[in-house]
């Protein structure tokens, strides 16, 4: 294959050249989450000849995330989003090197799995995570392309770049809290504009050209369409080692639980499990099991005193990411015998089709 043909029209520009192409064929991204912002920045990073990309998300598709998520097909819901993603990169261009990793990003693999790459991507709506990624970027010596969305605003940073401010010089407080895509909404526009501006981030990291958004954040608003950069500065007190990522993010400490469907069956009628549902309440299929409780995850914490701490509590959401979230809270608030079910209630609504009316 002509590679020169492929990438001509991007050779062409001085401050890209051959020179600059085989940077690229050189550089190794690693994108954690393959949804919206996801959905945007592999096929550009790919097209231009990223020679080495990782994808790491646990999550399948939705039929709700076509709308934004546009690299899926309607033939795929229910499939995972890292192994359909790859399919979408080698059709798109068969001479980058793609690895689909179907895993939920943790303290566990993070540091391992960024050691193999130059660039990490946040293409997350998860603030735990983001603090995860920033902080195994700073062990790593990583740069992280941070990224997010809230309704129609967007902003887009990089972080621990050359020894730039990171993620949590901007934001100190981790206890904050900010509604996912699925809680507050979103339209598909917002995230493919942010995501082509990491996009932009990445390559001009990987070519040394132009400015690198260290110590800036882009603020984006698609209604009026303001854009401003502002600066901060590194917080030299924020001090991230490996000693303090580790007793941060001890696994043996904080592990989520998971339970099969399969399990689940002998737990049905069972009358001292709670069955928790974190989705929405206009979200489908539900599930009609005599012992459920509704409980939005974004009103959880406030909600949280309508459950018992001694009760065994078994968590679903949509396809298994939220609860996981879920039961890290009812962790958090000395709620000791809660696991989160295994692909939620897609996977349920297969199973379980005699207990379940959509």
């Amino acid at each position: 294959m002509n590679t020169g043909e492929r990438y001509n029209r991007q050779i062409i520009l001085p401050e890209i050249g051959e020179i600059g192409q085989q940077k690229l064929t050189k550089a190794k991204v690693l994108i954690i989450g393959a949804g919206g912002l996801g959905s945007a920045i592999l096929p550009y990073l790919a097209a231009a000849g990223v020679g080495e990309i990782g994808i790491v998300d646990d999550d399948v598709i939705e039929i709700s995330n076509l709308h934004r998520q546009v690299i899926y097909k309607s033939s795929a819901v229910g499939k995972y989003k890292a192994d359909e993603a790859k399919l979408m990169v080698s059709e798109l261009n068969p001479l980058v090197k793609v690895h689909a990793i179907p895993e939920r990003l943790s303290a566990k693999n993070a540091v391992s799995l960024f050691e193999n790459y130059d660039i990490i991507v946040d293409a997350t709506d998860n603030i735990a995570i983001k603090y995860l990624i920033n902080d195994a970027c700073i062990i790593t010596n990583k740069p992280m392309v941070y990224g997010s969305i809230f309704r129609f605003q967007g902003q887009v940073s990089v972080f621990n770049y050359q020894n730039g401010p990171t993620y949590r010089c901007l934001y100190p407080d981790e206890n904050t809290q900010s509604a996912s895509c699925e809680d507050a909404g979103v339209i598909g526009i917002s995230v493919g504009i942010i995501g082509m501006l990491q996009s932009n981030e990445v390559i001009k990291m990987i070519l040394e050209i132009g400015e690198v958004l260290r110590g800036k954040i882009l603020v984006y608003n698609i209604l009026n369409n303001d854009q401003q950069k502002y600066d901060f500065e590194k917080n030299t007190d924020i001090v991230i080692n490996k000693e303090v990522f580790d007793e941060k993010y001890n696994e043996a400490k904080n592990q989520v639980e998971e339970i099969s469907v399969n399990e689940i069956l002998k737990e049905i009628d069972n009358v001292e499990v709670l069955f928790l549902d974190v989705r929405n309440e206009d979200e489908v299929p539900k599930i009609n099991f005599k012992n459920v409780i509704q409980i939005p995850l974004l009103n959880l914490e406030n909600e949280i005193e309508k459950l018992d701490k001694n009760q065994t509590i078994y968590v679903f959401c949509q396809s298994g990411i939220r609860s996981k979230i879920a039961v890290e809270l009812l962790q958090k608030h000395q709620f000791k015998n809660t696991k989160s079910i295994i692909g939620g209630a897609l996977l349920l609504k297969q199973l379980l089709k005699k207990e379940i009316k959509v």
